[in-house]
């Protein structure tokens, strides 16, 4: 299997995964992204969480409003500048996928066992290496106009 084509088939089935978790939340995949985001921050503005996202404002915000209605995210004020506002995971309403990424954890540790120190060294270097060319390549179709 060549290169692209792998990248392909692990692309997708990371997307399918995400979004089949997402759905478990009544979410879509970029949604629960962007609530790991939200969690993972302690707390960010809608300008920050767009820029993490790559997304315009608008977007950000109707996205803020689902994690809203869903019971998992909140707006509050920003404690050091009670004119802004930060958007934060609501800790009374924090989904519960411990059990899906504790499988997950498991098979993935369970298939990885198989690999030796060096073999190991080089699969985290292509996923570190993979990341970077995602980053990458993401951040340039951000800048670009549409096609």
């Amino acid at each position: 299997m060549d290169g692209a084509r792998m990248g392909w088939e692990l692309s997708t089935a990371v997307v399918l995964f995400h979004e089949a978790v997402a759905r478990k939340l009544g979410l879509s995949a970029v949604d629960h992204k962007a609530l790991g985001v939200i969690t993972r921050s302690g707390g960010l503005t809608a300008g920050a969480l767009a820029g993490e996202l790559g997304m315009n404002a608008s977007a950000v915000t109707a996205l803020v409003g689902r994690l809203e209605r869903a019971g998992y995210a909140r707006r509050v004020a920003d404690p050091a500048d009670r004119r802004r506002v930060l958007v934060e995971a609501d800790p009374g309403n924090r989904p519960d996928l411990a059990g899906i990424f504790a499988d997950l954890g498991a098979d993935m540790n369970a298939f990885m066992s198989r690999y030796d120190a060096r073999e190991l060294a080089t699969i985290a270097d292509y996923v570190t290496r993979t990341i970077e060319v995602l980053r990458t390549r993401t951040e340039a179709l951000q800048q670009s106009r549409k096609v």
